[in-house]
């Protein structure tokens, strides 16, 4: 085996989604040791919070029950959850990273009983659901989750509710003086796997999204459909848990747009095709109309995109949808929208609107020596570093789906594996 660089074999990888997942078992599997630091609660990213992948359909709790199987067996990874870089410093083959860590307020000793739910009374905006459904102060990420340990939100601290949450405790696990937590490590390189976020959809200020309550993104409608969500998977209108017999999508909401964004992040067509189908199969006397500027499904997903298009309860129109509306009374969206195939003005009705928000990158914003992380006018990470031992993969790059993901997390693993090795 080549030399190790300074002694340091260690990889940190930035990043616990599916390309952070990925690569840091690559890494790991081959004898090298890995840190591993997410910003949330627990691991898996957005692949965490998705119903279905496309084409095939399944459940991504499967790929990710076998990815935490691994890394539970793999004594070479070591995880942070609720933990961000604060400073690089160093370079290639020796880095020193300064990492912080965000109280939990639940430490190691957590069972996950539910018995501190139970005695909390406070309900805050539930994030894994993007805020479609409330949770308890003291709440599990989600029922998958990794690990699988509560947290504690800030907002009931110094209460005697939080002191009731910690008495209704029997493992002394809620710790109310937690604090915030700084570590520091040294590697040899950094695979910067952050991933992606969906656009800020209430920018597009005539989607009315935020203010129409009948209005959603595409990622908010993939946990409407997944059987662990704010409806236990019936897809429901937001306003009044009516039933949706009329969904439409609306294409590049923000995509492709000099004042938004200018790129088209790929898998936002395939995205509201798979989404169809939930509907279709919930209700087969429902109705799906997708509303596109282009249709792209290239390759091995053209065959689902002609699918789907074949069933003669989806309709497409190819156009650009102007204004939307809702009436206060019916809960009723009207989207307006130029048919180019006629020229006519459409103007129709639906129960539900998604917007097929696109994917935009979270770019590092860590600098080594005052030279920044090299990336693109859009936030995504340049192949040709101007760090180099600083190797980003997956949707930090550009927008890609699971799969890609999954390929170009080996290929930064490799990178990184590299970067440890003199020639």
């Amino acid at each position: 085996m080549a030399e190790a660089l300074n002694g340091n074999r260690s990889i940190l990888v930035v990043g616990g989604g599916i390309t952070g997942l990925s690569a840091a078992l690559e890494a790991a599997e081959t004898g090298f040791p890995v840190y591993l630091v997410e910003k949330e609660a627990y691991l898996g990213g957005r692949v965490a919070r998705m119903n279905k992948y496309f084409p095939k359909l399944c459940p991504p709790n499967c790929g990710l029950e076998i990815n935490f199987r691994r890394l539970k067996n793999n004594p070479l990874i070591q995880t942070y959850t609720m933990t961000e870089v604060e400073k690089v410093e160093g370079e290639e083959g020796n880095f020193e990273v300064t990492l912080r860590t965000s109280p939990r307020y639940v430490n190691e000793k957590c069972t996950a009983c539910g018995l501190c739910e139970a005695a909390a009374t406070t309900e805050v905006p539930d994030p894994f659901n993007y805020g479609l459904k409330q949770v308890k102060a003291a709440h599990l990420p989600h029922e998958f989750a990794f690990p699988l340990r509560y947290v504690l939100t800030p907002e009931v601290l110094g209460t005697a509710e939080a002191e009731q949450i910690k008495a209704a405790c029997p493992y002394d696990a809620i710790d109310l003086d937690m604090e915030a937590r700084q570590m520091t490590v040294s590697v040899a390189a950094i695979i910067w796997a952050t991933g992606w976020r969906p656009y800020e959809a209430e920018k597009i200020a005539y989607y009315g999204f935020g203010k129409q309550q009948n209005v959603i993104t595409n990622v908010m409608l993939e946990r409407l459909a997944a059987a662990n969500g704010p409806t236990a998977g019936k897809i429901r209108r937001p306003s009044d848990g009516g039933e949706v017999k009329r969904l439409a999508f609306i294409q590049c909401a923000g995509s492709r747009d000099e004042n938004h964004l200018p790129y088209c992040s790929g898998v936002c067509c395939l995205a509201s095709l798979k989404q169809t189908t939930y509907l279709l199969e919930q209700d087969p006397e429902a109705h799906a109309t997708i509303f596109y500027i282009d249709i792209r499904a290239l390759g091995r997903y053209e065959a689902f995109f002609t699918k789907v298009q074949a069933d003669e309860r989806v309709t497409l129109i190819k156009g650009k949808a102007g204004e939307i509306s809702e009436d206060p009374q019916t809960g009723m969206v009207t989207v307006q929208v130029e048919d180019q195939a006629t020229g006519k003005i459409l103007r129709d009705q639906f129960d539900l609107v998604v917007l097929a928000a696109g994917m935009v990158p979270n770019s590092p914003t860590v600098s080594v020596h005052n030279t920044q992380v090299a990336h693109d006018e859009s936030g995504f990470m340049l192949t040709s570093q101007a760090v180099s031992g600083i190797i980003g993969a997956g949707c930090v790059k550009q927008p890609v789906d699971v799969a890609t993901c999954v390929q170009d997390a080996t290929a930064a693993a490799l990178k990184a594996i590299q970067s440890t090795c003199r020639r």
